[in-house]
């Protein structure tokens, strides 16, 4: 298959399998990735608002799926988060190609939302920071299944978020760059690895 024939949803199920095997940086070609940014970028950039309008995700939940990306992954002094890095977008847009990822991460929000407002009356939105990080640091441990199997459904959406989020964050530009990687360059010469720190 030449490459004028791949197709915008070939490019997106194949970043939807790849997550599946292990994880868009373990399989994916970073073309794929790349162009899935791009996708985003250029929405952006097209609309009048400059905005990204969600795809699979309806209005609340893709505010909540904001909100635990930049959990996962926050701004600090020398690099944005996962929402400057377009993680919650990318997610979104892979999510709408692919139905496993629907029930997986639709189906995460919804449990969320019920078991915070069973546990303190109000959705995960709307409850206090206090309330989120501690229904956010019970689903974040699988040895906590073990004490309350009902945390085995957040649990397990919570990682798979998780890795979505990185793979999102660092598939993207700043991502990269935080990484400090380069590429492929040229070496006049090799002096060898660096010496470690410590030793």
């Amino acid at each position: 298959m030449s490459s004028t024939s791949v197709s915008r949803r070939d490019i997106l199920k194949s970043l939807g399998m790849g997550v599946i095997a292990g994880g868009v940086l373990r399989t994916i070609p970073a073309q794929a990735a790349e162009y899935a940014h791009h996708m985003v970028m250029s929405e952006k950039a097209a609309a009048a608002t400059g905005a990204y309008t969600p795809k699979y995700f309806s209005a609340h939940a893709y505010k909540t799926l904001q909100t635990l990306c930049q959990t996962i992954i926050p701004p600090d002094g020398g690099s944005g988060g996962a929402i400057e890095a377009g993680a919650p977008e990318f997610i979104d847009l892979i999510t709408s190609e692919n139905d496993a990822y629907q029930l997986k991460l639709g189906g995460g929000l919804m449990w969320l939302d019920e078991t915070c407002s069973d546990r303190y009356g109000k959705p995960y939105l709307d409850c206090t920071p206090e309330l989120q990080k501690e229904i956010l640091d019970l689903i974040a441990y699988r040895r906590n299944a073990q004490a309350d199997p009902s945390l085995s459904p957040g649990i397990e959406f919570f990682s798979f978020l998780r890795n979505m989020t990185a793979d999102g964050f660092f598939t993207s530009k700043i991502g990269i760059e935080y990484l400090g990687y380069v590429g492929n360059t040229f070496l006049s010469e090799f002096k060898g690895c660096p010496p470690v720190p410590g030793l």
